[in-house]
């Protein structure tokens, strides 16, 4: 049987097509998109129903292509949502997580509830583009016009199959689940003027959604497709596609942002999670992801962004082995990086501020970009170990990053742990894998996991000895 995954990211979406052939998951990309934010009137935008369409037209390539029936799972980005109104239509275009109306949200919101109380209530990390500020920020009449809210992946998954849902791991994201309770929590739906009957009702990942409404899309020729819901946050779904089997491994979702965590069964909460900013969303199958969310490839794709000249991702990782390492210790999870005018400057500026060698070229800014996102993966590793008592062996990075030998080994050498790389498609992976699980075509996640690990080339580092007390200690200080 063949299953689609539509895996939709900040920069790029595509539709990624998966069967079993003698006992190996084989994939294939079939369509591909971009995506991106867009400004008007001071606002930051995503075009969604532009993201409806290239979802249309890449089924369409499937039955091109022979694909006369399937199943499709949709999986995004987290914390962004559609207001929709009570004749079914959105009021108005969905606004990106990186739009500058809730840099002081935060502060607003703790005026009504302590921290501490918000963190134990959800489990989840501070940051400033939570879905609960955004809806804070919203205009109040556009809230009262409201009939439903919905997460992009749920809104995407309703205007192909005409069903409503709240699917779980995107759900977990907005800041406002009770993690004892699992369902809204009201004191903080009362803190931004939203009644619960606004959303709709929770779906986990595995349920059947419906059949694509083809009539709805009469210009195009597309198969029969079955709608799964799948774990639509793609990190839900990147953390299923990796091939990590029993104790004492952590992950990395390396993508625009990198999620390195692990998987665990009940939520950590504690003073010292919260205190270093660790989350706890929901994952596949009743399990938590407890991680920390870190500034990913954001950063160097806003680099060659700006650079000069049009470098390719694989010559900045040449450019940058041919600098000396460590020359600078830049905290990328600073919210100066989150979105500036120019990112190149905006290091520059960085390592004036902090009287630090000031990189120049291609190669020096590719090295210290690479250099800094392998120690701050390095102290996330550190504080999991503290923070949870367990003892991580190894390291599995999975999406694009993975395919970045360089920051890889520097991963391995600076935490001192083995790092398994791949698959770069864990998140369509993960999506399709949970597509099968749900038909009864593999059993469950361990069984997936380990057709993943069969199916897929999975690269091996092994720490080269560094002084990673002193690079540790170093970088602390500056970012102090």
């Amino acid at each position: 049987m063949v299953h689609i995954a539509v895996d939709i990211g900040a920069s790029s979406g595509r539709l990624v097509a998966g069967e079993i052939k003698e006992n190996k998951l084989q994939i294939k990309e079939i369509h591909r998109f971009a995506n991106g934010f867009i400004e008007k009137e001071g606002r930051l935008y995503w075009d969604i129903d532009h993201l409806l369409m290239e979802i249309i037209k890449g089924l369409a390539v499937a039955k091109s292509i022979g694909y006369e029936a399937c199943t499709v799972g949709i999986d995004t980005w987290g914390v962004d949502y559609v207001l929709v109104g009570k004749n079914g239509k959105r009021l108005q275009e969905v606004v990106s997580y990186r739009d500058k109306r809730t840099e002081k949200t935060i502060e607003k919101i703790i005026k009504h509830i302590p921290k501490k109380l918000m963190y134990e209530k959800t489990g989840l990390h501070f940051l400033p583009f939570n879905t609960i500020y955004q809806l804070f920020e919203e205009i109040p009449t556009l809230i009262r016009e409201t009939d439903k809210i919905l997460m992009v992946p749920d809104y995407l998954g309703y205007r192909l199959t005409g069903n409503m849902v709240m699917e779980e791991t995107i759900a977990s994201t907005m800041q406002l689940l009770n993690i004892e309770k699992r369902d809204f929590d009201d004191e903080l739906l009362s803190i931004i003027s939203v009644k619960k009957e606004q959303f709709p009702d929770f779906a986990e990942p595995g349920q059947e959604l419906g059949w694509l409404k083809k009539d709805w899309f009469p210009a195009y020729d597309l198969p029969d497709c079955k709608l799964v819901t799948v774990a639509s946050h793609d990190t839900a779904s990147a953390v299923a596609g990796t091939p990590g089997i029993g104790e004492g491994w952590s992950y990395l979702s390396s993508g625009t942002w990198s999620l390195l965590g692990i998987e665990t069964s009940q939520p950590v909460i504690s003073e010292l999670s919260q205190e270093e900013n660790y989350t706890n969303e929901w994952g596949a199958f009743q399990t938590y992801r407890f991680l920390k969310n870190i500034m990913g490839m954001w950063i160097i794709q806003e680099v060659r962004k700006n650079l000069p000249k049009n470098y390719r991702y694989s010559q900045l990782v040449e450019e940058a082995k041919k600098v000396e390492r460590f020359q600078q210790f830049i905290n990328f999870n600073d919210d100066r990086f989150l979105n500036p005018t120019n990112m190149v400057t905006e290091i520059q500026a960085y390592c004036k501020e902090t009287n630090q060698p000031i990189p120049e070229t291609a190669g020096e800014f590719a090295g210290c970009v690479y250099d800094n996102l392998a120690i701050i993966y390095a102290i996330a590793i550190m504080d999991l170990e503290k923070i949870t008592g367990k003892k991580i062996e190894c390291l599995h990075i999975v999406g694009g990053g993975a395919q970045n030998e360089l920051l890889n080994q520097l991963t391995a050498d600076v935490s001192g742990k083995t790092v398994y790389a791949g698959p770069s498609e864990a998140t369509a992976i993960g999506n399709l894998i949970l597509q099968m699980i749900a038909v009864d075509e593999i059993e469950d996640l361990r069984a997936g996991r380990q057709l993943i690990q069969k199916s897929f080339d999975i690269k091996k580092y092994v720490p080269v000895a560094i002084d990673q007390k002193k690079v540790v200690t170093q970088f602390k200080q500056f970012i102090r």
